[in-house]
């Protein structure tokens, strides 16, 4: 990869409903995925809830939007991780995890891949710019 694209990492730390905060972040992050940068998605506290599959918004009143976080992989973001002790907490497990895209070759679903704080605070160091929503 050129040292000349910018490497940019979300960090999604606020629950997915009640506040414009993940959904804000969420049309953010595929508006970036059109320009020629190195992005990456970081799940952390109640932001892993918004990987949880499933959601039911009709209660809420609100149009939910677990199908965009579906289609991650097909604007090119790959990068999408979630902190393990955050799900942990959340009494969530790996086959809660929504899917966010498919495999070309194989067609196999595409979750998140689940990591520890301490990677994550390692690629939070090679950043360029870290975005909080």
């Amino acid at each position: 990869m050129s040292d000349d694209i910018k490497k940019i990492m979300f960090t999604v730390r606020k629950a997915p409903h009640g506040s414009i905060y993940v959904y804000e972040g969420l049309e953010v992050k595929l508006i970036m995925a059109a320009y020629d940068a190195d992005i990456s998605v970081v799940f952390m506290d109640d932001g892993v809830n918004a990987l949880r599959a499933g959601q039911d918004t009709k209660e809420l009143g609100i149009k939910g939007f677990e199908a965009t976080y579906g289609v991650l992989v097909d604007y090119e973001i790959e990068k999408v991780y979630v902190d393990r002790k955050s799900m942990e907490d959340r009494g969530m497990t790996e086959a809660d995890l929504l899917v966010i895209g498919e495999d070309e070759d194989t067609e196999e679903d595409i979750r998140p891949t689940i990591i520890d704080a301490d990677e994550i605070a390692k690629m939070m160091a090679e950043q360029h710019n870290i975005m909080p929503f």
